[in-house]
């Protein structure tokens, strides 16, 4: 059996009527936004902690493609339950109007903040070795082989590294009621 998606706004009339939401996305991302009454319950921890059992449970993440690519597991993680994802995610919830909340404090996601630190180094690389001395393009090498790494392996030590960082510390609780 296939889980279906639903628009945001059925979400909505189904939440009112009982129906419990699960946010998939990563903890720092649920700490900047969120909807309101949304469980969280990480994708990434979704085989170590079974859910709560509920007779209608929604999933959502940011853009829908994370719920969608894992549709299966996430049946799997409520049984018996029925499933449905929401279609676009926290994005298409917030264009219908619906509310969501923004804690601006909390930093942006840890694979935006990779994004942004591997292009600057790239960049930086590039106009280093075209500018100063040809042996700094290594730099924009050794990053973007460190993409790749991350890329087969889902491992990424740039994001770990930026975890340490102060900035990074402060998050949401995990579970939001």
């Amino acid at each position: 059996m296939t889980v279906q998606t639903i628009t945001p706004q059925e979400a909505h009339d189904r939440l009112a009527a009982g129906a419990v939401l699960v946010d998939i996305r990563e903890r720092d991302e649920h700490a900047r936004e969120r909807i309101p009454g949304a469980r969280h319950h990480a994708l990434s921890r979704l085989d170590a902690a079974p859910l709560d059992a509920a007779d209608v449970v929604i999933f959502h993440c940011r853009s829908g493609n994370r719920t969608a690519v894992n549709a299966a597991r996430l049946k799997a993680a409520a049984p018996g339950a029925e499933v449905h994802i929401l279609e676009g995610g926290i994005e298409a919830w917030r264009d219908a109007g619906l509310p969501t909340l923004k804690d601006a404090t909390q930093p942006i996601e840890i694979m935006r903040q990779v994004q942004i630190v591997a292009g600057s180094l790239v960049v930086a690389g590039v106009m280093l070795g075209a500018l100063v001395h040809p042996g700094l393009h290594v730099v924009a090498a050794f990053v973007g082989a460190g993409l790749v790494f991350a890329g087969a392996t889902g491992n990424c030590a740039m994001a770990r590294i930026l975890g340490f960082a102060p900035w990074n510390r402060r998050t949401a609780p995990s579970v939001t009621a």
